[in-house]
C-alpha cells in the first residue's frame, strides 16, 4: 500500500493527521510508512490532484474526495465532531481497511 500526503509547506494540520494515520496503520496492522510531499506550485496542485493541505493518497487515489479546486489552500475535513483539519483515526482506518 502507498500512501503520500501532500501538503503545502508549514501546514499545521500535518502535525494533526501525522500521529492519526500512523495509529490507524497500528488498528489496521498495516505496516505500512507514508511518504510526505510538499506541494508548493499551482502547476503541481493540478497535476496531483491536489484537494488542499493536507491531502493524503493511497496507491494515488484520494479516499476523502474534496469539491475544492487543485490549489494551495487549506482542506478541511467532515467529521463527527465537525470540520478539522485532518480525518479521524476511525475515518482513516475505515478507508485503509477497505
Amino acid at each position: 500500500m502507498g500512501i503520500t500526503v501532500l501538503h503545502v509547506e508549514d501546514c499545521p494540520s500535518v502535525g494533526l493527521l501525522r500521529p492519526r494515520l500512523t495509529e490507524a496503520l497500528e488498528r489496521v496492522g498495516v505496516a505500512a510508512t507514508h511518504d510526505e510531499r510538499v506541494v508548493a506550485a499551482d502547476d503541481d496542485a493540478i497535476e496531483l490532484g491536489f484537494g488542499g493541505s493536507p491531502t493524503i493518497l493511497i496507491d494515488g487515489r484520494d479516499p476523502f474526495p474534496a469539491d475544492s479546486a487543485n490549489a494551495l489552500t487549506c482542506r478541511l475535513y467532515p467529521t463527527p465532531s465537525g470540520w478539522q483539519g485532518a480525518p479521524t483515526v476511525d475515518q482513516l482506518v475505515e478507508v485503509l481497511g477497505s
